[in-house]
């Protein structure tokens, strides 16, 4: 009689341990899997660089919004766990528990909480859109951005975006091509200006480490996409296309030069006086080629690798 009492309940501890297991298990494959180091694991997919005022903001406000949900799925969790281990019936037990129709406290707190989670959440995305798209009335400097099938022009501007014209008559402009990465300079201070549009078809100006993308749509001015960002550091920052349009969508890279607002005063007067990119890059002290990105290696007139 003891024998046949006491197997099932090492069956239950033994389905118990192992119920235990697979749940570490589960929760450890997102970590293990995702192949990141313990330091940007705690970043959740962020870049670790956020060198604009915005992408602080926005940075700030993912992560305010992950703790909320991983609190709100803590007590989901925990109030589940408890029910299971404080109403499982028993061996013993021979009547239904008893039910409960109404419970007016639990309903409206459960009502209340999730308006009030709602609500804070979406006061501080309100605050964070509008930091993000407000736009100046007098910025600090202007770039011109032009999209095409596949790569980038910039145009050097005034603060009143007008493109500024070079010794040569023509405006000072930087254009990328199949084997060479065209490197935008834009200064390290407030207010940083562009202006976006696209030749053919929709691309998206994006440098991944400021948080957001711009769409820039072919037409009028109408379609002109306009936005500022606040630098607070400098450094070098990859950018690229991030909407698909077409064959060669992936090979449209581009660099991001953040330089003090005195080299960036030296390298625009470099370039309206004549010097090319890598040698007004050189003037300044800087890198004069990409750095963080490369050409691929392939015949674009062919679509086959050379």
């Amino acid at each position: 009689m003891r024998q046949v009492v006491g197997k099932p309940s090492r069956e239950r501890r033994g389905r118990a341990r192992r119920a235990i297991g697979l749940t570490g298990i589960a929760a450890l494959l997102p970590i293990v899997l995702a192949g990141c180091s313990l330091d940007d694991a705690f970043y959740l997919g962020w870049p670790r660089t956020r060198p604009t005022t915005q992408s602080e903001q926005m940075f700030d406000l993912w992560i305010g919004s992950t703790v909320a949900a991983l609190a709100v799925g803590v007590i989901v969790w925990g109030l589940t766990f408890w029910c299971i281990a404080a109403y499982k019936k028993k061996d013993s037990d021979t009547e239904l528990p008893r039910q409960t129709k109404y419970n007016l406290p639990a309903e409206l707190t459960f009502t209340a909480l999730p308006f009030v989670l709602i609500g804070v959440l979406f006061y501080y995305t309100v605050v964070v859109q509008d930091n993000v798209t407000e736009m100046s009335e007098d910025p600090k400097s202007c770039t011109n951005v032009t999209a095409f099938k596949w790569n980038w022009q910039f145009t050097y501007s005034d603060s009143e975006c007008e493109p500024l014209v070079g010794a040569d008559g023509q405006p000072v402009t930087e254009t990328g091509d199949s084997g060479y990465i065209p490197v935008i300079v834009v200064p390290n201070e407030d207010d940083v200006r562009f202006v976006g549009t696209a030749e053919d078809v929709i691309h998206s100006f994006w440098v991944p480490d400021l948080l957001f993308k711009r769409d820039l749509i072919p037409g009028s001015d109408a379609q002109t996409t306009r936005w500022e960002v606040d630098f607070n550091s400098e450094g070098t920052f990859v950018g690229r296309c991030a909407e698909l349009c077409g064959a060669y969508h992936a090979f449209m890279n581009f660099e991001m030069r953040v330089v003090s607002p005195e080299d960036y005063e030296a390298f625009v007067n470099a370039r309206v006086e004549g010097m090319t990119t890598p040698e007004a890059l050189e003037s300044i002290g800087q890198e004069p080629y990409a750095v963080t990105t490369h050409p691929f290696d392939t015949d674009q007139a062919t679509g086959e690798a050379s």
